[in-house]
Formats: C-alpha cells, sequence, structure tokens
C-alpha cells in the first residue's frame, strides 16, 4: 500500500508521511523516565492522539515499561452510571490491553478478579496488586479525556489515582510509575468535590501533575524530513527546505493543517498540472483551496461553532482581525483562554494573534459572510462600472464604496464606524469578486492600525491598504509602508482606503505619486 499524506485519525509511519516528531518523543520520554504524572492538552486535531501512539511503539522497545494505552473515546456515559460500572469497565479495559500486549498472565488475573472490583476503594487495591505482579514499570496513558472530564465520577478516579501517587511517594504503597492523560482541556483546572457536605471545599484532583511545556507544533526542519520522504518515495522533485518554510508560514505548524496542506497539493493539485513536481505556487494554491468559502472540515466547522457560541471571543477575534487591536496575551484571562483552548488564539511579543494563516482566513471570510447577510450593499448599483473588459476596475470599486459610506454611513457615530468600517468596506467587495476573484488579509496591522488586503481576479493582483486617518506625519510614513509592500508583489501601482473620524472630514479622493510608484487613495 502506498503511503499517504494523513488529515484523518492517528498518523502511522508505515501507512503515512510524517514530519520529524523525534526530539517532541525524547521530551517526553524523559517526563515518563521520571515518573511524572502530566496531561498533553493541545486544541483538537493537534496531534495528541498520534504522539501517545508513537510513543507506545517506543515504550514498547524499552523492556522496563509496560505501557496501557486506553481512549474514553465512544465509551459513552453509561459506565459513568454508578461507580460498580465504572470500576468492572475499567478493568476491562486494562484486560484488554494487557491481551493485546500478550501479558496474558496479567490479563487473565484481571479476568478474575474483574466481578470483584466494584468501588474506586477496590479498584484501587487491585491496581497495587497488579502492579506488585510484575517487574516493569506500568504507564498508563487515556487519550480523549475531554469525553469524560465533567463527569463527577471520573474526577473521584482521578483523585484516587492522585492520593495513591502521593503515598507512593513514601513507598508504603505502589501504583503506575507515570500516567499520561491527552485531551482538549487540562484537567488540572477542573474541580472535585471531596465529599457531598463541603459543598464550598473544592480540590483538583490532579494537581499532583507537572507542566507539559513540549512545543507540539511542527517548525519548517520537521516539516522538511517529511517532505524529504515523499520527494524520495514518490520520485518528486522540489526545494525542500524552501517548501517547508512556506508551508509552516501558513500552517504555523499546526499538525493537522501541516498534513491538509500537502494532501490538497498532492492529491487535488498535482494531478491538474503538467508538471509532477512541487514548487512554491502550488503551496499558494493549496492555500487558497483550503480558505475557500465553498471549502470546510470538521475543524473550521468547529472553529465557527466555537466563536458563534461566545460572543466575547467573537468579537475578540473580530477586533484583532478587522480592527488590529492589541491584546496583551495573559491565560488568566478566561476569554483568552478560551481562544487558547480552541487553538484560535497564539502568542507572539507577549501579544495575542490568531494562530495561523489559515485560521484568520476562515475567520476573515466566515465574518465577511455574516455581514453579508445583514444588507445588499450594492442594492440598486449598476456593477458594470467596476469592470474594464475581464480586468477588476478597482478605482471604481473605492469611489462605489466612498458613495455608498455618504449615502447611508455620514450620520453614524464614530465608534461604529472605527469598529465596522473595515467590515462595511470588505462586505462591500466581496460581492463584487465573488466567483473569479479572491482577498486575503496579510497579518501586518501596524501601529496607526493599518490592514493590507491583497485582491486577485483572474490574473490581476492588487493591494488595497485600509487605514485610519492618524494625521499628516503617519500618512506620509504609511505611503512608504505600502510601497515597501507593493515592491514584495512586484507591483508599481497600489490602493488606500482611509477611514477619517474627524467631524471635518472631507469625502475625496487623489492619485499620489510615491518612490516611482502610484497610490490611488480614496478618503471615507
Amino acid at each position: 500500500m502506498r503511503r499517504k499524506f494523513n488529515d484523518t485519525g492517528v498518523c502511522v509511519p508505515e501507512k503515512h508521511f510524517m514530519a520529524d516528531t523525534s526530539e517532541k518523543l525524547a521530551q517526553i520520554f524523559e517526563l515518563v523516565e521520571d515518573g511524572s504524572y502530566f496531561t498533553i492538552n493541545r486544541p483538537r486535531q493537534y496531534g495528541k492522539t498520534t504522539i501517545v501512539y508513537l510513543l507506545s511503539q517506543y515504550l514498547k522497545r524499552q523492556k522496563a515499561f509496560l505501557f496501557l494505552e486506553l481512549s474514553f473515546e465512544g465509551i459513552g456515559d453509561k459506565i459513568f452510571e454508578t461507580e460498580k460500572l465504572f470500576c468492572t469497565n475499567f478493568v476491562k479495559m486494562l484486560s484488554q490491553e494487557l491481551h493485546y500486549l500478550d501479558e496474558g498472565e496479567l490479563a487473565e488475573y484481571l479476568d478474575d478478579q474483574k466481578d470483584s472490583i466494584i468501588t474506586l476503594d477496590t479498584l484501587s487495591g487491585l491496581i497495587t496488586k497488579l502492579v506488585n505482579k510484575t517487574e516493569k514499570k506500568i504507564i498508563l496513558a487515556i487519550d480523549e479525556i475531554d469525553k469524560s472530564s465533567n463527569n463527577q465520577l471520573f474526577l473521584s478516579f482521578l483523585g484516587m489515582l492522585r492520593d495513591k501517587y502521593l503515598v507512593s511517594n513514601t513507598k508504603l504503597e505502589k501504583t503506575f510509575y507515570s500516567v499520561i492523560l491527552a485531551g482538549v482541556h487540562d484537567i488540572k483546572s477542573l474541580k472535585l468535590k471531596l465529599s457531598p457536605d463541603t459543598k464550598g471545599k473544592l480540590n483538583s484532583p490532579w494537581n499532583i501533575a507537572i507542566d507539559f511545556n513540549v512545543d507540539m507544533s511542527f517548525n519548517p526542519r520537521e516539516i522538511e524530513v517529511m517532505l524529504v520522504d515523499y520527494s524520495k518515495d514518490r520520485g518528486v522533485k522540489m526545494n525542500t527546505a524552501k517548501i517547508a518554510s512556506k508551508i509552516h508560514f501558513y500552517t504555523s505548524g499546526y499538525p493537522y493543517l501541516v498534513s491538509k496542506i500537502c494532501k490538497v497539493a498532492n492529491e487535488v493539485l498535482l494531478p491538474l498540472r503538467e508538471s509532477k513536481h512541487w514548487d512554491l505556487a502550488i503551496i499558494d494554491d493549496a492555500f487558497r483551496y483550503l480558505v475557500d468559502e465553498t471549502y470546510s472540515t470538521t475543524l473550521f466547522d468547529d472553529m465557527a461553532k466555537n466563536l458563534e457560541n461566545n460572543a466575547e471571543l467573537y468579537q475578540l477575534v473580530f477586533d484583532i482581525i478587522f480592527n488590529g487591536k492589541k491584546v496583551s496575551f495573559n491565560v488568566l484571562d478566561p476569554i483568552i483562554n478560551l481562544g487558547k483552548l480552541y487553538g484560535i488564539f497564539d502568542h507572539e511579543n507577549g501579544r495575542c494573534k490568531i494562530h495561523n494563516r489559515i485560521f484568520e482566513q476562515k475567520i476573515y471570510g466566515y465574518m465577511l459572510s455574516r455581514k453579508s447577510r445583514e444588507t445588499d450593499m450594492l442594492a440598486g448599483v449598476t456593477t458594470s462600472r467596476f469592470f474594464d473588459g475581464d480586468d477588476l476596475a478597482l478605482k471604481e470599486v473605492l469611489l462605489g464604496f466612498q458613495q455608498f459610506m455618504k449615502e447611508n454611513y455620514s450620520t453614524k457615530d464614530v465608534k461604529f464606524l472605527e469598529r465596522e468600517g473595515r467590515l462595511l468596506f470588505l462586505s462591500y467587495l466581496k460581492p463584487i469578486i465573488n466567483g473569479h476573484g479572491f482577498d486575503f488579509k496579510e497579518p501586518n496591522v501596524a501601529e496607526e492600525r493599518r490592514m493590507d488586503v491583497v485582491v486577485t481576479y483572474n490574473h490581476q493582483r492588487e493591494v488595497v491598504e485600509l487605514k485610519r486617518w492618524e494625521g499628516e506625519a503617519y500618512h506620509q510614513k504609511g505611503l512608504k509602508q505600502l510601497c515597501e509592500y507593493l515592491d514584495t508583489y512586484s507591483l508599481q501601482h497600489g490602493f488606500l482606503l482611509i477611514f477619517d473620524f474627524r467631524k471635518e472630514k472631507v469625502y475625496k479622493s487623489e492619485l499620489i505619486a510615491v518612490q516611482g510608484k502610484e497610490i490611488f487613495a480614496v478618503w471615507v
């Protein structure tokens, strides 16, 4: 069977092309070797299940360890109805794993005992006896803990493991050498009621866990290892270092997105090309494929759902993407922590940022779509004026938007326009270019709160800078910055849309010559 790029479930080296995880595995093995209890908590599809699987394969080659890997995926809520059901089923899961590992004697021991294990106390005693029956250090890993993290019985189970761990340090009792929990949430933040009579006395069932600081994202070198492997396997030529860097540019190393962008390039785009070799353009095209409004995955669907379900998170993300709001990254802030939990936020130089360019563009398109549903901005407008043959007449689009703002929003308060102005223009532009064009946001909001938007239409490419008026000095500085940005696209002309929130503002436009380039500027 030919190996492929995998975007569903666990990645297996024999079946899939994979980024280099050797350094991550080595760091995690050190934690296990030290007998640590910890949680691998990362956003959805961040490689948690794969890293647990790879760790299990690694530890199987270490004779000193016995790695028991369980998952709460799909087990349902029934086993949490009573303590007896949970304990009995947990022992069955351990037994099945031991049978799979050819640990027949240990498995048969559990099979004989399972019917008598009806409380957490008896389960605790069974764990001690199990550990005493082997010279190997038993590692317990439980994947998909989010399925049960809100269940009080499961939290009580974790509390029992915590208590055994604390006692084992005094050598009075034996227990699992190391325990690994994997899920989106950090179980340390959950609370356990110590007893029905202690309503106000709460304690974490997992306060023994150490911090898990292993970087689970892929850097360009780790991505390049996968590309080199693919290139040799398929006989495909590419500059692996440059392409790995471009993939990282779009994904910021988010494991699912790294595999997904490669999968699209290999399976969707490459068959349409005359050349069967990769270049930077195929990664650009894969990016556009993924962020297209007609394409979605469960990860993207969940991201939109999480924003819809939390108005404060939605507004913060909106302000960062469209208004350039600068927010300090502090996980003690519940909204920022929620965004981090969902994989939407990352941090850079102490500030919040959208995790990667794919997420940013998907959210950008989704928020534009919401705005476009609210009103038909082009109602009664002759759209033919926005085209010159097969080309987009972006100058006319900006002038049309200026007229639209003058007629519809001249009396709106400044706060509304500051918050919604950029979104209004992009919502105005979207239906004009739909079907033949594409617009994407460059994440480079600067001190004067500017946002660059690249618009492609057929084979045409234009750059529009959206910025607020902050005085003549900032205006001149912004013009120079726009010229520098135009150089990156080898363009000689660009467009500037200025949002002027002064009461004495004038709706005007002018053609400005700067550093050998022409900038068409429009004030609204």
